[in-house]
């Protein structure tokens, strides 16, 4: 991937878990996204910065055997893991490259190309989205899903629960990523050339579940770059964690995972000329 600064959040197997969980929890959400792409047998489809190709395995799903869906990715233990089960479920179209994207573009262009927690963690989002255009047959379809981190909703008011946020935006800055990316996306969309742009906004919010379980466990993927810019303590991120997962676990307290933009749209299929 190009343009990247080093991520927030821990990699490898224990951020493959994480989102894992997060990817059941935005489920409903995000499939929903993929119905108003009108995916069909045959297409071609890039799924930039997979993760744990979650996203890329159901990609490939609807597009039949005939299609292709391709996930990139710099996490080499992710891209290991994720093609592993991607030969467990018997899908053949799915293929995972640990490479840039424009080197993933060079011999080929897409029909749709998808991006879930993607541009938050770059520095120039807009140059990332400028080669998701180039990458696009003209007509393609781009989807985009990314998070306001400012959006949080818990009640009742949890101490913790706003140190976690305090600590994820600052350390995310100090990176030169953007947590509250989300609001920005249909002008970047439209600044990379892409037209029918259109937006919407989930927020998975929970009494009990999964839901609830992504804050404790963020907190815990991102203490190493917490404990690195010198924001606290081993022993106060453990405290917080604790008492992320108790108030998680009550049944009474009500949680939310960020609040989440999702932001679709097309490459024209022809250029106008003035």
């Amino acid at each position: 991937m190009t343009n990247a600064q080093q991520y927030v959040i821990r990699g490898g197997i224990e951020g493959r878990e994480r989102l894992r969980i997060l990817s059941q929890v935005m489920h409903e959400a995000s499939h929903s996204l993929l119905d108003r792409l009108e995916l069909r047998e045959g297409m071609r489809c890039l799924d930039a910065g997979c993760g744990g190709g979650d996203m890329t395995t159901e990609l490939a799903r609807r597009v039949g055997p005939t299609g292709k869906a391709i996930g990139i990715d710099r996490d080499q233990v992710k891209l290991e893991i994720a093609s592993q089960e991607a030969r467990d479920q018997n899908l053949n179209n799915v293929e995972y490259l640990a490479t840039d994207i424009n080197e993933a573009c060079k011999s080929q262009e897409f029909d749709v190309v998808y991006a879930r927690f993607l541009l938050t963690h770059l520095s120039d989002p807009l140059k990332m989205l400028r080669s998701f255009y180039d990458c696009l047959r003209p007509g393609g379809c781009i989807a985009v899903e990314d998070i306001d981190f400012s959006g949080h909703v818990s009640y009742p008011e949890s101490p913790a629960f706003k140190r976690y946020q305090e600590f994820y935006c600052t350390v995310a800055r100090r990176k030169g990523c953007e947590p509250d990316i989300g609001p920005r996306l249909p002008r970047l969309l439209k600044e990379s050339g892409f037209s029918e742009v259109q937006v919407s906004i989930v927020q998975p919010v929970a009494l009990k579940g999964e839901a609830k379980l992504i804050s404790p466990i963020t907190l815990e993927n991102i203490a190493p770059a917490v404990l690195a810019e010198g924001l606290a303590s081993e022993e106060e991120i453990d405290q917080l964690v604790r008492e992320l997962y108790e108030f998680a676990a009550d049944e009474s307290t009500l949680a939310s995972v960020p609040r989440i933009f999702q932001t679709w749209g097309r490459r024209p299929d022809t250029v106008s000329v003035a």
